[in-house]
């Protein structure tokens, strides 16, 4: 991700800089032309705006960014006692604002909900074009039937403001069905907020739901909206809700049966009009019994119910979403789109990605960057996968002898011996030493063997 700080004091700038905690470039610029410079060149996701800029206003630059077709996101600094000023920009597209001096916990949540945004935002458009057109059915993920079905309950539910509880595991796309499920609703043209209940800490979860006044606890320099005020008659997004501590639970039902809030630190109740969308990859049925998760709520999120598929249950989704990520990796990163071959593409087919259709972005990803030939072959998968079979029975069954005969002589061979060496040494907690000795090889020739197969030699002695 790239990050631009515009400031026009530098040991401000620097602070800044110092207390972002999330991975990408960070460019700095004092005044409104070098940020303009920065922004055409470097095209930031996310750009750090000072109000005040000496005797230029930092208003001009966001409506310049505003009128981009692919806007980055804009966090407001301005000065304590501005905050009117602040909120004004927000209205204008700025996605959320802190006054100087503000707190360095405060500044790195920002920052952090905004990156987890862009990210987000990315992985959807990266999905939409090529995804819509092969299907002609608007915003999908896919042709199975698998998938068809939690179509078919979009189309159902999308109109209607009942509440959503969407499960699956981590990467199978909770967060598209989501936005699908906000974009073809009553509320699309407002908010979609997400809250990622399991990377905000327990003690920040109420103020970000709820927002604070300012002086409600040490840090509160200022009034903040929570999210249930910036998703006003949008939709709320409360991702990896298994993972919300239980009290704030209590409060997240109070608020679903009341319709208001009350900011910590306040008495005055607020009425919220949102739709409430939740997702886990948890067992919440589980863990209401386990007395982690509180029944009420559970019933409350549960009105519908969508399981969202892992891709090993749609795997003839896999060419679709490979065949976009090719193209789509080849343009991003300058590149002519490779073939994939007939049999890496069945390597992917049977491979179950335990990581779901992002894991199956970032390895497509990885390939086009480092092939030079304009062919993905079966030699230029990952070990895993190249040397994966999917059954688990004895070694004569039926699945296994297919797997096998359908490679030539030296790679069956290759692919037995990597199987069976990774096999015993896991037998023997990765200790070469022991595992030679029990499959009766000297240790030298156990090493020699791994070099030969390429196996890593992460392993102790």
């Amino acid at each position: 991700m790239k990050i631009l700080i515009v400031d026009d004091e530098e040991t401000a700038r620097y602070g800044m800089r110092r207390t972002l905690d999330v991975k990408g470039r960070v460019f700095e610029a004092a005044t409104l032309a070098a940020a303009r410079r920065i922004c055409a060149e470097e095209k930031p996701d996310l750009v750090l705006l000072d109000l005040n800029l000496g005797g230029e206003n930092g208003f001009d630059l966001l409506t310049e960014i505003q009128a981009q077709d692919s806007a980055p996101k804009v966090i407001i600094i301005t000065a304590h006692g501005s905050e009117k000023v602040a909120v004004d920009a927000m209205k204008r597209g700025a996605f959320d604002y802190l006054a100087k001096p503000f707190d360095i916990d405060e500044l790195r949540l920002i920052v952090r909900n905004a990156a987890q945004q862009i990210e987000l935002q990315k992985e959807n458009q990266d999905l939409k074009v090529e995804l819509a057109a092969a299907s002609g059915s608007g915003d999908v993920l896919g042709t199975s039937q698998a998938i068809r079905r939690v179509f078919g309950m979009i189309e159902k539910i999308a109109e209607t403001d009942v509440t959503v509880l969407l499960l699956g595991e981590s990467g199978v796309g909770k967060e598209l069905v989501a936005r699908e499920l906000h974009r073809r609703s009553p509320r699309a043209g407002q908010a979609f907020v997400t809250v990622n209940c399991a990377a905000i800490p327990e003690n920040l979860m109420e103020s970000e739901l709820f927002g604070h006044e300012r002086g409600a606890f040490t840090g509160a320099v200022q009034r903040r909206t929570g999210k249930f005020e910036q998703a006003q008659r949008g939709t709320l997004f409360l991702d990896e809700i298994g993972d919300m501590a239980v009290e704030t639970q209590a409060k997240i039902l109070r608020a679903l049966e009341e319709r208001s809030i009350e900011r910590v630190g306040g008495n005055d109740a607020i009425a919220v009009d949102v739709r409430i969308i939740s997702a886990t990859n948890r067992d919440l049925r589980q863990m209401v019994k386990d007395g982690q998760f509180r029944e009420d709520l559970y019933y409350r999120l549960e009105v519908v119910q969508i399981d969202i598929p892992p891709l090993r249950e749609r795997r003839e989704d896999i060419p679709l979403l490979e065949g976009h990520f090719r193209k789509l990796f080849a343009t991003r990163h300058k590149r002519e789109v490779p073939e994939m071959t007939p049999a890496a593409l069945a390597r992917l087919m049977q491979f179950p990605f335990p990581g779901n259709v992002r894991q199956l972005r970032n390895l497509i990803e990885r390939l086009v960057v480092l092939n030079s030939t304009g062919k993905i072959e079966e030699k230029d998968l990952p070990e895993e996968i190249r040397f994966y079979f999917p059954e688990q029975g004895a070694d004569t069954s039926e699945a296994k002898i297919g797997s096998f005969l359908s490679m030539d002589f030296k790679t069956a061979r290759e692919a037995f011996e990597i199987r069976y060496l990774l096999t015993k040494l896991r037998e023997h907690n990765n200790n070469i030493s022991r595992t030679a000795q029990a499959i009766g090889v000297h240790r030298q020739s156990l090493q020699q063997k791994m070099k030969e197969l390429g196996l890593r030699e992460q392993l102790t002695e």
